[in-house]
């Protein structure tokens, strides 16, 4: 059993994945998988050529915009903006535990013109916290607004 934990009607968030559980996403009506997590971060599970053969094999779209523990980075958020956007169904992001994934979709958002609370406050009902982004969301939303 999956932990694809919606966050809009368009988005999941999921810890990693594994290849037989892209059946359960196509079933949602997933047409997109997005990869956040760097291949070797964890080399015993399934890397981004793995997932992406199976995405692929199940008829849907694989895109990797990795994230270290590092952080975000501009380039990265303008990747997920685009992704979701050109996206023809609903999109599941994956990482270790969901959360890069998370922050990362609602950092897009926000530079899209999404609301920060409504942002929160979809999080919050799927279990993650956006309080280390908050600022970035807040700085992207003024910027949209000027």
């Amino acid at each position: 059993m999956s932990d694809f934990r919606k966050l809009s009607p368009t988005m999941y968030a999921s810890p990693q994945i594994q290849p037989e559980q892209l059946d359960e996403a196509k079933a949602l009506g997933v047409t997109l998988v997005i990869n956040n997590r760097p291949d070797g971060e964890s080399p015993e599970e399934p890397q981004g050529p793995q997932i992406e053969a199976a995405a692929r094999a199940a008829d849907m779209d694989y895109l990797a915009i990795p994230i270290s523990h590092t952080g975000f980075s501009e380039p990265q958020v303008a990747a997920m903006e685009q992704a979701l956007e050109g996206a023809d169904g609903p999109v599941l992001a994956y990482c270790r535990s969901g959360t890069r994934s998370t922050l990362l979709w609602a950092l897009a958002q926000a530079r899209a013109g999404q609301s920060p609370d409504d942002l929160i406050l979809a999080a919050q009902q799927a279990g993650y916290d956006l309080s280390p982004v908050r600022p970035a969301m807040d700085m992207f939303a003024a910027n949209k607004g000027a």
